[in-house]
């Protein structure tokens, strides 16, 4: 079986990085954000990436494959952002992902997004993405799922979309909940000690970082993030990681945030010297990034939002796993099926 798969929205590659640890060959990506193209290759040195904007790629460019892989753009469906879902031009990208499939016809798809696109305002527009990928020959299955069940050390809820071409007579079922949740001692105990501030205006340390990316924003807090607590312990799973550095969370060296009033706390008098954000590599190690896995910046900002869009590694892994349990095991039965049929 051919392992041959591509990915859209790459993005800095979790998604891919999953499906690679897997065992598929993402073999053409694409991604339009000048920012991250450095970085993904760096790290998927044999992938083609394409640099246009979707809208512009026909699909005649992209090579057939198995597998097409992807995270539209979810800021117009997250909870966070302007929430006008479908209505707005990225929102409107998962009709691009729709194109693309319908014209390459994979035996499979996975499209992954944010929480927020279950809100009751967009409800249509959900009904009809998944109509739409049902009107394109496959077999859907469709979950709200926390990556912390999946051996990521965060709460993380997202969307996932999985469709198996209708001929494979095949239903993807999600993989089982694993029962130990890790937390944030298991993914960066050993990197409490070595983290750099960012220079001057958040520029990079560079080479200065002994473990690489292991630098933190620095800067001040603004009301809304003073409005929670940001702290998470040592034996907890971390907040979701975010794309903002300004809203990364606090290390768990330091004790939980003060109940002022509401929408108020603030840091425990005293102990204002433990309170920074995590590191650019402690988030990447919360979103299971391998420590060989560099992030390519000048400046912090973007090196931040391209760990925090992305699919955390192993909750892409454990979808990929049981996608190529799933084909392996139906083309492995067509394949006995010819051989008894020419017999």
């Amino acid at each position: 079986m051919t392992k041959k798969i591509v990915s859209l929205f790459s993005g800095a590659g979790g998604l891919d990085k999953g499906f690679e640890k897997a065992g598929f060959d993402i073999v053409w990506a694409n991604e339009y954000d000048s920012t991250i193209w450095e970085t993904f290759e760096h790290n998927f040195p044999n992938t083609v990436l394409d640099r246009r904007n979707i809208r512009n790629v026909p699909s005649e460019d992209i090579p057939d494959c198995i597998g097409i892989i992807g995270g539209p753009p979810c800021q117009s469906w997250s909870e966070a952002g302007a929430l006008r879902g479908i209505n707005d031009s990225r929102g409107q990208l998962f009709y691009e992902f729709i194109r693309i499939l319908r014209d390459k016809k994979p035996l499979f798809f996975l499209a992954e997004n944010v929480e927020g696109m279950l809100a009751q305002r967009h409800s249509e527009a959900l009904s009809n993405i998944k109509k739409l990928f049902k009107e394109s020959g496959y077999n859907l299955s469709f979950r709200l799922i926390n990556a912390n069940n999946y051996n990521v050390p965060q709460d993380r809820k997202r969307v996932i979309f999985v469709g198996y071409r209708n001929d494979l007579n095949i239903t993807f079922e999600f993989p089982e909940m694993q029962e130990y949740k890790p937390v944030l001692k298991d993914a960066i105990w050993d990197l409490k000690e070595s983290a750099l501030p960012a220079k001057e205006k958040n520029y990079t340390n560079g080479s200065k970082c002994i473990v690489p990316n292991h630098e933190y924003m620095i800067g001040g807090f603004s009301t809304i993030f003073m409005s929670r607590n940001r702290v998470r312990a040592w034996d907890e799973p971390s907040f979701t990681i975010q794309a903002g550095g300004r809203h990364a969370p606090i290390h768990p060296q330091a004790p939980k945030m003060t109940f002022v009033e509401q929408n108020k706390r603030e840091f425990v008098k005293g102990q204002e010297h433990l309170y920074r954000r995590l590191s650019l590599r402690e988030c990447a190690r919360i979103q299971t990034f391998p420590d060989d896995f560099e992030f390519k910046y000048s400046n912090l900002i973007n090196g931040y939002k391209m760990v925090g869009n992305a699919v955390p590694v192993n909750m892409a892994y454990a979808l990929a796993s049981k996608i190529m349990e799933d084909l392996s095991s139906v083309i492995n039965l067509q394949n006995n099926a010819k051989l008894v049929l020419a017999s």
